[in-house]
């Protein structure tokens, strides 16, 4: 079996050993994904916003190994407040509503910058192609 991993070149990826996607065979994950972009937070205070942006980091990452949206099975949204969850949800459900991954949600104390409020993980199976 193959195993595939590629960076982004995110800030914390050479630091802290790891990759953004792997793709072992059939299967890909991708690392915690938020809105951080060129190492910089965007959309600060906006939880929906920061949830688009962070799908959408780990879903081009997942097309870099052959990944489509529909191939995603199960995500993870962790999230700094519980206020959040509706707005998180909601944006999830505006990528992923025909998909209907397996989903989880949970609160957390924080993340690594503090106006990050919401990373994702995403998980595909390429089985059926």
């Amino acid at each position: 079996m193959t195993v595939t991993r590629l960076g982004s070149g995110g800030p914390w990826e050479a630091v802290y050993g790891y990759a953004r996607v792997v793709r072992a065979g059939d299967l890909a994950w991708t690392a915690g994904c938020t809105s951080t972009v060129d190492g910089r937070v965007t959309h600060v205070g906006d939880a929906a916003a920061q949830t688009a942006q962070a799908l959408r980091i780990g879903l081009d990452a997942l097309a870099e190994v052959g990944v489509e949206p529909g191939d995603v099975v199960r995500t993870r949204m962790y999230v700094t407040d519980r206020s959040y969850a509706d707005e998180v949800g909601r944006a999830h459900n505006a990528v992923f509503g025909a998909v209907r991954p397996a989903a989880t949600m949970v609160v957390v104390a924080g993340l690594l910058d503090p106006d990050q409020l919401v990373e994702v993980e995403l998980e595909a199976w390429l089985g059926e192609r």
